[in-house]
């Protein structure tokens, strides 16, 4: 059977990444002051102006300001390029947190002394988490190679080797199927912001040379595949200047790259007891478990919550057909060796250190560094087939 499959990354200067990476900056340093600290910050950026908003209940002191100044200037944005933080409207509106939700969340709602037990949801809502053989990472191909593009964009950009090139890029790739395993890239996009007196051969040129053959795999990427760099030919104004930015607005970038379900709620900004974020990262560290351990080549698993409880009201798993039992065993299983408390998700993955900021672009799974990629469980899990 022949299929394709496409995914898409964008850089750290895409307006919505900014936002991104803003948002998780406050809630580091926030972390950093006070680990239990309830944090819902959302940032929003256009033109001259910046706003940061949100929930936030807690005993730290922070300088959003200044979080934000740095991480633009860190990004490389200046008057010159997208964005001049320094002549632009800063806006901060944050209050605390709901006591409604608050009560469910910190315990006081309830009687019992199990502290985990005790520790809800901070919200409804169902999410996923997904592992496969395509890549060493157990990640979807489309999505890892589409992240490397935009890593390497912006080193090249970063390193001088391609000093004319601005924050803001994307790129997609398609990756071509036969019987369910990659065998070529069919086709290659990127798009990158840059200095407006490069000449468009000489960008296009460089582009192939020093990122695309660079990245991409040579048993999969030939004279065969399309490739596409700045169609439209000019790529001058971007970032914050080019068009507005919002924090969630590239869920399926931070995920699988559309690979599997995306339950909607995003990640930036959030601290742990929002179970968009945490939850996510536990089904991806599970799924990445079972699947290393043996138990199946491809894991879906989709916990849903209900607001205040600490007990998921539903798991559900699908292998596609490639485990080594059926998926009601695999299920079994995994809330056997797994506890989906929330509490106890946070402490399995470390989730009150200020660890947020580095998620914020390129991906939140297949990176090595993050607890919720690591395969500690596998060992355990392989005496079901042992």
């Amino acid at each position: 059977m022949y299929r394709l499959f496409t995914s898409e990354s964008v850089t750290e200067g895409h307006p919505d990444k900014v936002c991104d990476n803003i948002a998780d900056a406050v809630l580091d340093e926030i972390i950093k002051q006070d680990p239990q600290a309830h944090v819902a910050c959302e940032v929003c950026i256009c033109k001259d102006k910046l706003l940061i908003m949100g929930e936030i209940s807690g005993n730290a002191t922070v300088d959003m300001k200044k979080i934000a100044k740095d991480v633009i200037k860190d990004i490389g944005y200046d008057k010159s390029n997208g964005f001049d933080i320094d002549n632009c409207e800063i806006i901060i509106s944050v209050s605390e947190q709901s006591a409604d939700i608050a009560q469910g969340v910190n315990g006081t709602y309830f009687t019992t002394d199990d502290k985990y037990e005790k520790t809800g949801a901070g919200d409804q809502g169902m999410m996923f988490g997904y592992a496969c053989r395509e890549t060493d990472e157990l990640m979807p191909m489309p999505i890892m190679l589409a992240h490397a593009l935009t890593k390497r964009l912006t080193e090249v950009r970063k390193n001088g080797e391609l000093g004319y090139l601005r924050p803001d890029g994307k790129a997609q790739v398609t990756v071509e199927y036969e019987n369910d395993k990659p065998v070529h890239i069919g086709t290659v996009v990127v798009s990158a912001q840059h200095d407006e007196n490069v000449d468009t051969d000489t960008l296009k040129n460089d582009i192939f040379d020093k990122v695309i053959s660079y990245v991409l795999p040579t048993d999969l990427f030939d004279k065969d595949t399309e490739v596409y760099i700045n169609p439209t030919g000019r790529f001058v104004i971007g970032g914050p200047l080019g068009d507005s930015g919002l924090t969630g607005r590239k869920i399926v970038v931070d995920t699988y790259g559309g690979y599997c379900p995306h339950g909607g709620g995003s990640f930036s900004g959030k601290d742990a007891t929002k179970v968009d974020r945490s939850a996510t990262y536990m089904a991806r560290y599970v799924c990445k478990n079972i699947v290393a351990a043996g138990l199946a080549d491809k894991c879906l698993v989709e916990i849903a919550y209900a607001i205040g409880r600490a007990k998921p009201v539903s798991v559900h798993v699908d292998t596609f057909k490639t485990g080594k039992f059926d998926d009601l065993k695999i299920r079994d299983i995994i809330l056997k060796e797994f506890d989906l408390r929330p509490l106890a998700i946070i402490e399995k993955l470390n989730l009150q250190s200020p660890v947020y900021k580095d998620t914020a672009s390129y991906g939140h799974f297949g990176n090595e560094n993050y607890a919720w990629e690591k395969t500690d469980m596998a060992d355990r899990l392989r005496k079901y087939i042992d």
